[in-house]
């Protein structure tokens, strides 16, 4: 069918939901929760690089970062997920679903901070499996972004190997920090979601992995590109 003439729907805002899958649990961020373990595990200046392209953050007294949860937490666009490992019941990081609109059914998952530990780890792919399958089959949005400073190259493989398609670099995009960045763009279809869902569920299938927790197969990382 045309999608140009087909009538599309606006899509429903997100809202304060609790997301489950198999190793991780998102939840609406909540200070009184959550302040403790991300304070322990991303928010000091033992974390500083964690911090490098966001535009706040590292936290060099825990009243700051106190306060910047209480912020983040009442804010609705962007809205702020902690990211809770089940295994151990610790919030080991947080993300966003941001510049929200549901009248073109565009969102993007953003302002994404993960501990060492959840860095590169079955549970970080989860959490973002589980924001994808929310976005696209509850929401209903069409279009799904990832942004990030054109410098992040591990945010930059994180994209593709997701699924997410470049679209090209925004020069001059952003003063972060009092730096100048350039933003790389990706985007996810809802037309592309069957595929990605599939393959991502085949990747996080516990037959997947070793009884040291090691991947036997790796997730597709050959998402199509454009220059």
């Amino acid at each position: 069918m045309d999608q140009n003439t087909t009538f599309l729907r606006p899509a429903a805002r997100p809202e304060r939901v609790t997301l489950t899958g198999h190793y991780v649990r998102l939840e609406p961020l909540d200070p009184a929760v959550h302040t403790d373990s991300l304070w322990q595990r991303v928010g000091s200046l033992a974390h500083e690089k964690i911090w490098l392209y966001m535009p706040d953050g590292p936290f060099a007294e825990r009243l700051a970062f106190e306060q910047h949860m209480e912020n983040k937490a009442k804010s609705q666009d962007p809205l702020f997920f902690a990211i809770v490992d089940l295994a151990s019941g610790n919030a080991a990081g947080r993300a966003t679903l941001m510049r929200i609109d549901p009248a073109n059914a565009v969102i993007e998952i953003g302002g994404i901070v993960f501990s060492p530990a959840l860095q590169r780890s079955r549970e970080a792919t989860e959490a973002m499996y589980l924001f994808a399958r929310y976005v696209f089959e509850d929401l209903g949005y069409r279009r799904y972004e990832w942004k990030c400073n054109a410098l992040n190259e591990p945010s930059r493989r994180a994209a593709l190997r997701l699924g997410f398609t470049f679209e090209g670099i925004f020069r001059q995009h952003m003063i972060i920090k009092g730096k100048n960045r350039d933003t790389a763009w990706y985007s996810m279809l809802d037309s592309e979601w069957p595929a990605r869902k599939r393959e991502l569920e085949r990747w996080l299938d516990e037959s997947n992995f070793d009884s040291a927790g090691q991947q036997k197969t790796r997730l597709n990382e050959s998402a199509p590109q454009r220059s």
